[in-house]
């Protein structure tokens, strides 16, 4: 299953996110599931009785993960420990405050979107009676990685019918075949987990933040209303809108370039990229620019290919960290030199005729990508190691020409798309590429 093919299943009730009560009753819900992570390792499992099965995204109840939670109130924390807050106490600031203990976020509720079921704020005045008329499956998420525990007792305590271990995010979502709630619940769960990891001080003060809207919002420190702020100015974040207080999504560019006969693609192959991995070009969205103006202006930078006929296909989440892959097709002119020297973010851009993207499609090895190929990309990304590009990593026996992704990534679909003529390109006019 393609991921540009899906759509989140999710109903996020998100104008419950401001009410702890409704979060502290349906997190103790028996329906209620966990996905854990450590330090961005999302936890995956596979049945004891078939250790074979490709893993999948593990969901713990509330009562395996209890220990990492800490003391309740989970949300609408008070002052003190064990408290939930006071009537004076309550602000606009502590909706649903949770400013001690690791980060929790409310994924949403599993069920199917009915009108006719939906709970509107007001009904909360009984949350516990509230929650118990909801229908499916309400999931939240945890990453464990700053409690300092040791990860292999976790496994061991966590373990019962099933096997678990800590998984490689890019070898779960590019190298199986998730189903769409699996889907939805990684991307949504990795990418807010990681914004929440990486906000722990306020950029207008630097004091510490804390967790409101179940996970959804971040707050100073200083807006507590318990907080000791003798001596300093009001923290900025007090008034007005701040983009860091909210998630962000940062949108990318990612375009196949059809040469004027619609017979070739431009495929490139990045710095970071292991073996002989080909893909789309790709590139963020800078202020000021439409989708458009950036494919045209990545297209240039990377390959130093004009292009036109700018046409959206689909988009992707893309949860490393938050991105939206938008992908395009273009048009442009294969008789001119390609340039790969402006912004020297590729090793190698070239065309490629059909016949040469289907065979490598059609060969048993041409999409594959290996959890080893993974383990080296995220750790390039991250820096850890630096990647000669120019070595030629083992190849399997029945080596593919090159690689290209497999249809989990939008950059495959698109290859894809194009390769069987599920898209129709007619030979273009090649004076419409004079930019």
């Amino acid at each position: 299953m393609s991921q540009t093919e899906t759509g989140s299943p999710l109903n996020r009730l998100s104008w419950l996110r401001s009410s702890h009560s409704f979060l502290n009753a349906i997190a103790a819900s028996p329906k209620a599931r966990w996905l854990v992570s450590n330090a961005g390792q999302p936890l995956v499992s596979v049945p004891a009785s078939k250790p074979s099965e490709k893993p999948t995204i593990a969901q713990l109840s509330t009562e395996q993960i209890k220990t990492f939670l800490g003391p309740e109130p989970y949300f609408g924390q008070g002052e003190e420990d064990g408290r939930v807050l006071t009537v004076d106490e309550v602000t606009p600031f502590t909706e649903s405050a949770r400013h001690r203990g690791v980060r929790v976020v409310f994924l949403g509720l599993l069920d199917t979107l009915s009108t006719v079921n939906a709970l509107p704020t007001s009904d909360f005045t009984d949350p516990e009676r509230a929650v118990a008329r909801l229908e499916g499956t309400p999931y939240f998420a945890l990453d464990i990685g700053d409690l300092g525990v040791d990860t292999d007792v976790v496994l061991d305590e966590l373990k019962d019918i099933q096997i678990l271990s800590w998984g490689e995010p890019r070898g779960l979502l590019m190298g199986m075949q998730l189903d769409k709630v699996s889907l939805a619940l990684f991307g949504e769960a990795r990418s807010m987990v990681d914004w929440n990891q990486r906000n722990k001080f306020c950029p207008a003060c630097g004091s510490s933040t804390y967790s409101v809207w179940g996970g959804w919002k971040i707050n100073c420190s200083t807006l507590l209303p318990w907080a000791n702020n003798t001596g300093r100015k009001p923290c900025p974040t007090g008034k007005g809108l701040h983009n860091f207080t909210h998630p962000r999504t940062d949108p990318v560019v990612i375009m196949i370039a059809v040469d004027e006969t619609g017979e070739k693609i431009l495929l490139g192959r990045g710095k970071k990229y292991p073996g002989k991995f080909y893909s789309a070009l790709a590139g963020f969205i800078e202020p000021g620019e439409t989708f458009e103006d950036a494919v045209v202006r990545e297209m240039w930078e990377e390959a130093g290919v004009k292009v036109w006929d700018v046409t959206y296909h689909s988009a992707q989440p893309w949860p490393f960290p938050a991105n939206l892959m938008v992908g395009f097709y273009a048009r442009a002119d294969s008789s001119q030199p390609i340039r790969i020297d402006l912004d020297n973010e590729l090793v190698d851009a070239r065309w490629y005729t059909r016949q040469e993207v289907l065979q490598v499609l059609n060969h048993v090895h041409g999409t594959r990508f290996t959890a080893s190929d993974h383990k080296k990309f995220t750790e390039a990304v991250d820096g850890k190691i630096t990647t000669d590009v120019n070595s030629r990593e083992p190849e399997p026996v029945e080596e593919a020409p090159f690689r290209v992704p497999p249809t989990s990534a939008i950059a495959g679909v698109l290859i894809r798309e194009w390769a069987y003529g599920k898209k129709d390109f007619p030979a273009a006019n090649v004076q419409k590429g004079n930019l």
